[in-house]
């Protein structure tokens, strides 16, 4: 039987995972703050601001499945928590309960903190730097309160098409890499981030939370070292780790077990792919 799934929050990611849910028959809406002016690809768009209850009263009714990763419009803790934790409470209280019965939230590993390259999983108690990882747990814990059966994916970094900032970065010489203490790097494609978002949904019976990551955690002068290959540019100059991003080595294996099977499985062969289609 077909879906009926609202993608909240229909960016780079949000649009991969309404296109692979169409493929698959489902009927799918996509809620975005200014709608494409056209689209013919049976993707049914919405205007709302997920921050302002009052743009979300003329949802569809009769959705049974909801996806909510938005992207705050600046990056501090108020429209962090205006998108993530009010947003998401608006949305869920103008869609129907009776007929809606899963929601998936993507959240972030950012929740996790620092932990010495050491390995993380789901069952990794969080402790997170910044303000977006405790935003985003506090979203994480309300939904988990709700009367409605409810997944959360927690994704690595993410690259690919449209999300290659890195690359030029490399390419300016403004990125520095430590290189005498090991500062681990966890990423994951777009288009995988996209199919583990759509796997998720049609389990029969999920658990509550994985981790979205690709199989091969890197040291992060490793992987730069080969991007900066891949680009042609010298490799970057030795430099103090990334401000509030600990050194850890995400496991999917829960995800993995569940079926899922990434396509790139290792960020430096994605990135490779990534810039052929984007150079043709």
């Amino acid at each position: 039987m077909s879906e009926r799934v609202l993608v909240a929050g229909c960016g780079n990611v949000g649009l991969r995972v309404a296109k692979q849910l169409l493929a698959r028959g489902d009927q799918v809406w996509a809620l975005r703050r200014r709608p494409p002016p056209s689209d013919d690809s049976g993707i049914r768009w919405l205007s709302g601001d997920l921050t302002d209850a009052n743009s979300l009263r003329a949802l569809p009714r009769g959705i049974t499945q909801l996806v909510y990763l938005p992207t705050p419009d600046r990056r501090d803790e108020a429209a962090y928590r205006a998108t993530f934790v009010d947003g998401l409470r608006h949305v869920m209280a103008a869609l129907d309960r009776a007929t809606l019965y899963r929601v998936l939230f993507v959240s972030s590993s950012a929740v996790y903190g620092d932990h010495d390259g050491g390995w993380v999983d789901e069952a990794t108690p969080t402790a997170p730097y910044g303000f977006n990882g405790k935003v985003l747990l506090d979203a994480e814990q309300w939904l988990s309160t709700q009367p409605v059966s409810s997944i959360t994916l927690r994704l690595a970094g993410l690259y690919g098409p449209g999300q290659l900032h890195l690359l030029d970065r490399l390419r300016a010489g403004q990125v520095r890499v430590p290189r005498q203490t090991k500062h681990w790097a966890n990423r994951i494609h777009t288009d995988d981030a996209a199919a583990a978002i759509v796997h998720l949904l049609q389990l029969d019976c999920p658990l509550s939370l994985y981790l979205g990551a690709d199989d091969t955690p890197l040291p992060l002068d490793v992987l730069y070292d080969a991007l900066a290959a891949l680009m042609g540019v010298d490799p970057p100059q030795d430099g103090p780790p990334p401000a509030g991003i600990g050194s850890k080595r995400l496991s999917n294996a829960r995800l993995r077990a569940s079926g899922f099977v990434p396509r790139w499985p290792d960020s430096r062969e994605g990135y490779a792919a990534a810039v052929a289609s984007s150079s043709t």
